[in-house]
């Protein structure tokens, strides 16, 4: 076990790498100049020359990137041109409320595609098996800032019920958990449904029936239990998405968190800001992506799960569908 997370720990190098690879060139394809916006409105030319020699624009940007990587390899994740702060700092600002709203995301998807995915699994092909199908497919086929716009039109416009935007209690959390949420249930109840459907046709739940157990016991202690491997590496994975995929949806409700961070940070040219955010998520994703494999292997502790391989069985088999 330990050997298999030193190994999963070193493939982050090569990633975290590549990544800021890309983020700092493809910023630096970007139109306009970033020491341009830095500059008063009033700098002379000898200001705006200063400027671009004292954040390293007088030099070609694989010198900037190489002394970039240096930091990053020290632990640091460069300062803002803006704000002054470092990208950990900010980073870790906008962090808890990302991950506030991953968390009331899962528990929206859970809370509708599990009863789902359970229901079509004991009545399959019978019509309420075909329905709990086209309504948790409806919330993959809704975009985000559709179904977000719509939310606040019925639940904050009409009827007041929740906040338009922004972060300013519970309640504000409702709407945008549930736009993401909504999107994540198709694949959850589909994982459900398949991995129910191929436990309640074991041989030990037909004995559990015949020894006179309920079927509402047979469903919870034993189907259910042994179908929530894959359900489990599902909720990671979708986990692992809303931290790095919720950029309209923070953005459509002025959510404080790293998403929006990110956007505002390209549309300000900030480059060490958003390739110390993008670092970050990557490193979020991969840790998370780590945790579950090991809460499988825990789960159903099998030669194979002790390596992560049945983990990242599920992961292909569920991006493939």
């Amino acid at each position: 076990m330990g050997k298999y997370i030193g190994k999963r720990l070193l493939m982050l190098i090569p990633v975290i790498i590549g990544v800021s690879f890309l983020i700092y060139f493809i910023m630096d394809l970007a139109p306009g100049d970033v020491i341009s916006q830095l500059a008063p409105d009033n700098a002379t030319t000898e200001q705006i020359e200063a400027l671009r020699a004292q954040y390293g624009y007088d030099r070609s940007v694989f010198y900037r990137y190489a002394i970039y990587m240096q930091g990053l390899f020290r632990g640091n994740l460069g300062v803002s041109f803006l704000t002054g702060q470092t990208g950990w700092e900010m980073y870790m600002q906008r962090l808890p409320a990302t991950l506030s709203l991953t968390l009331g995301a899962i528990i929206v998807s859970i809370a509708i595609s599990l009863p789902l995915g359970i229901f079509s699994a004991i009545h399959n092909g019978s019509l309420g098996d075909n329905a709990a199908m086209v309504l948790a497919l409806l919330g993959l086929s809704m975009p985000n800032f559709w179904l977000g716009l719509l939310l606040i039109i019925a639940f904050s416009l009409h009827l007041g019920l929740f906040p338009s935007g922004g972060m300013s209690g519970l309640s504000s959390i409702v709407l945008p958990a549930i736009t993401i949420g909504t999107g994540y249930t198709a694949i959850m109840t589909r994982t459900t449904r398949s991995s129910m459907l191929d436990v309640i046709r074991q041989d030990y739940l037909r004995t559990a029936r015949a020894k006179g157990v309920s079927e509402k016991a047979v469903i919870r202690r034993h189907a259910l239990k042994n179908a929530l491997i894959p359900i489990i590496t599902v909720v990671g994975t979708q986990m692992a998405a809303c931290i790095g995929g919720s950029v309209l949806t923070e953005t459509v409700f002025a959510w404080p968190g790293v998403g929006r961070l990110i956007i505002d940070s390209v549309n300000q040219r900030d480059v060490p800001a958003v390739t110390g955010s993008i670092i970050m998520t990557t490193i979020m994703i991969s840790v998370i992506l780590l945790v579950i494999d090991l809460l499988y292997a825990f789960v159903d502790p099998r030669p194979s799960t002790r390596e992560g391989g049945r983990a990242d069985e599920f992961r292909e088999k569920n991006s493939k569908t």
